[in-house]
């Protein structure tokens, strides 16, 4: 799943943007460590990175929120941390190694003290072989586990050497108690965890688990909740969200919760990441259609335009039918912008394969592409297949993919010169009177503004600039 989070203005601090949310709940004046009263006096320090998506940006706030709700603080760097925590992605090969990259750093910490955690997918994919492999961690949590990281801390505190909290709870969608908001604004929100669909490259079902979606009424109420704490914009996240399954007598479709979100007082903005083809439907457009409220983007992950390849990835659809749930959008009364993912050099990817990949985004014409190249997963039936590409041949074919892309993207920008759009100011440029945001169909935009309390509100602005990857303007009014 790529990352198509909001940009966080460099002049907040972490602890500054969960005060600002303490201030909402509770109508009175928060400071750093406290949740809900909960002093940080007498407890640790902790540093939290965070690798990967969306949804792990969500994880690492409830892991943040549970902290600090039994009176932990949480520190901007490493060294001022007496527990250093990892949440990990491991859709990627390249950032598993990032995360035994950065342990291999403080590989001389426990010595001082200090709690080493690894959290998300690569603890749950590696379990206790990260001990053997770093054996100076001490924790090893999957994200099933985290309302249960106090408990577990608190053996380590006790003495214990290494703790793992590596269950696959099927029942929940891992809420916590209670979760830190890194945006004062946009809020994200899981809807479904876990995923039955078994490409062949992807660990997500073995480190999520299976699909499980939450309850309707408290995705609804959990949505009013940020409403009245004064978030505007709401994210429902899952790793395929639309194949969200309401398990209440209420039976809703994700069609018919992405218009009750829609229809929460305050709510002024609703989007959701990411879709996959096999569960997108007409309904889902008839909402987009009908309700402006619904943002006019849709994540829709390809990652081929071979139907041979597709079905080698186990995709559960032909290059064809994928081009259906295209015109379905293309055919809307709204112009709906479409973003995708793509993988280049899967195993036995001809020449032929690759170009009918790049032949796709000439039919497509996606307003923005998330590439990778291939790399092989642990438990994963494409490890065994045969005609792997080299690495030399995936880069050329890469570059060759976003060279395509940003063409396109070019001139679907150029396009947009002289338009006005609503922007949700997301933050502050170091240069005087230049601030940035996005718009509802996901397009970063830098404007001019004289205004010096813009962030968090919405703007009208003109477009009088256009680059492959963002757009130019100045605030209108």
């Amino acid at each position: 799943m790529p990352h198509l989070g909001g940009v966080l203005n460099c002049e907040f601090s972490m602890s500054r943007l969960f005060d600002i949310g303490l201030e909402r709940l509770t109508g009175q004046p928060a400071f750093s460590g406290v949740v809900q009263g909960v002093t940080a006096e007498g407890r640790g320090t902790f540093f939290l990175e965070t690798f990967g998506c969306q949804m792990n940006d969500h994880d690492s706030e409830k892991v943040a929120g549970v902290l600090l709700s039994r009176g932990y603080r949480q520190v901007e760097t490493p060294e001022a941390a007496s527990m250093i925590l990892y949440n990990t992605c491991s859709i990627r090969e390249k950032a598993s190694q990032k995360v035994f990259s950065r342990l291999g750093e403080y590989r001389e910490k426990q010595s001082e003290g200090k709690i080493i955690g690894v959290l998300g997918c690569v603890a749950q994919q590696e379990g206790e072989r990260i001990f053997t492999r770093a054996p100076w961690v001490s924790l090893v949590c999957g994200s099933a586990s985290y309302s249960k990281l106090p408990e577990m801390i608190a053996q380590l505190e006790a003495g214990n050497q290494r703790v793992t909290g590596l269950d696959t709870d099927t029942d929940e969608t891992f809420e916590t108690e209670v979760t830190r908001r890194d945006n004062p604004w946009r809020a994200y929100l899981t809807i479904i965890e876990g995923c039955d669909k078994a490409c062949s490259y992807c660990v997500v079902p073995y480190t999520r688990g299976p699909e499980r979606s939450r309850a309707s009424d408290a995705i609804l109420r959990e949505v009013r909740q940020l409403a009245d704490l004064g978030y505007s914009e709401v994210q429902l996240l899952g790793q395929t969200v639309n194949s969200y399954t309401d398990p209440t007598p209420r039976g809703m479709r994700f069609s018919e919760l992405l218009l009750a979100v829609a229809d929460v007082q305050g709510i002024r903005r609703v989007r959701f990441t990411t879709s996959h083809p096999s569960d997108f439907e007409k309904g889902i457009v008839e909402a987009i259609e009908s309700q402006p409220k619904i943002c006019d983007h849709v994540h829709l992950p390809v990652q081929s335009g071979s139907t041979k390849v597709l079905r080698a990835m186990q995709r559960t659809y032909s290059r064809g039918e994928y081009l259906e749930k295209i015109a379905m959008m293309r055919g809307a009364s709204r112009l709906i912008a479409i973003t995708t993912d793509i993988i280049v050099g899967f195993p036995g990817e001809t020449e032929s394969d690759f170009e009918e990949t790049l032949s796709l985004l000439d039919e497509v014409q996606y307003d923005n592409l998330f590439s990778f190249k291939y790399s092989p997963r642990p438990n994963t039936p494409s490890l065994t297949m045969p005609d792997a590409i080299p690495e030399e041949e995936k880069g050329r074919r890469l570059a060759a993919l976003q060279d395509k892309q940003r063409e396109i993207q070019m001139k679907k920008h150029e396009a947009l010169l002289g338009k006005t759009f609503e922007v949700l100011v997301s933050g502050k440029s170091r240069r005087e009177n230049q601030w940035f945001g996005y718009s509802t169909s996901h397009r970063v935009i830098n404007f001019a503004s004289q205004a010096n309390k813009l962030l968090g509100t919405y703007v009208q602005v003109h477009v009088t600039g256009a680059g492959p990857n963002n757009l130019a303007g100045e605030q209108v009014f």
